[in-house]
Order: structure tokens, then sequence, then C-alpha cells
């Protein structure tokens, strides 16, 4: 079992599956976004879902669930008033009300350290529902 980095305060492992997919996301624009959840028995971190070139930021949102925390990021491109584009990578640290509170606590000492695996992401989001997380407000964000 091939692992990419240990993260020292919560014992978690990301897989190497993770940091590749964010490469890919990252360099070549294979994935729109990219889900990653922690099994807690393994105690490992790994790709949950993953978004195609074509899928839109909805689609992400649709693939949260509802009653149980996950992270995801996101690669928004858009053209500035320059006519220039650009892309900016999001961190969603995703935490719904319903989710369990061990849940909650897992994902959010765990988060720092999948931050750093995960180098060249712009900005983080945290959201406990759809609404702290709106494409308006990534918009925004982004410009």
């Amino acid at each position: 079992m091939a692992m990419a980095f240990k993260m020292a305060t919560t014992g978690m492992w990301v897989t190497d599956e993770c940091k590749n997919s964010f490469h890919e996301m990252k360099w070549r624009k294979v994935h729109r976004y990219i889900v990653f959840k922690i099994d807690e028995k393994s105690r490992l971190v790994t790709v949950d879902k993953v978004g195609g070139p074509g899928e839109g930021y909805d689609d992400l949102a649709a693939s949260l669930p509802d009653d149980d925390c996950r992270y995801a990021v996101f690669d928004f491109d858009f053209v500035t008033v320059d006519n220039c584009r650009k892309s900016k990578i999001f961190f969603i640290a995703w935490a719904p009300t319903a989710s369990r509170i061990r849940a909650k606590m897992l994902y959010a000492t765990s988060k720092d350290g999948l931050r750093r695996v995960l180098e060249g992401i712009h900005y983080e989001l945290q959201a406990t529902d759809p609404t702290e997380m709106g494409f308006d407000l990534i918009r925004d964000r982004a410009k």
C-alpha cells in the first residue's frame, strides 16, 4: 500500500491517489473537482469522487453528502476584466450540521495536514450548508 504523507497531528495517511489526482487537476485539467473522504478504520484520506472537465460547481455541490463530512477541491476558471483567462483552486471543508460530532472533529483536525500535501490551493471555505459555499461566493472570492 503506497502512502504519500502521514499527517502528524491525527495519525491519518494521505494516499498517493489523492496527491496524483490533485496534480492531474491542477496541471493537466483532467478533473474539475475532487472530493476526499476519511476512512476511519484504515486511517486513510482517499479520493471519494472526481468530476470530469465538463462538470461544474453544481455537480460538486450535489456530490457532497447531507449527513457526512468531506473535503473538496474545485478548479474555478474565469476571465478577468482585462480579458485574461485565470484559474483558482478552492479547498472546501464540508461539515454539514447532520454529520456526527466525531466526524466533524476528525475532519477539522486533519484539514491542515491534507492542505499541506495539496500544494497550490488559493482559497479555503468552510461550510455547514450549501449557502455557505454558493457559486456567487466562489466567484466573488476569485476576483
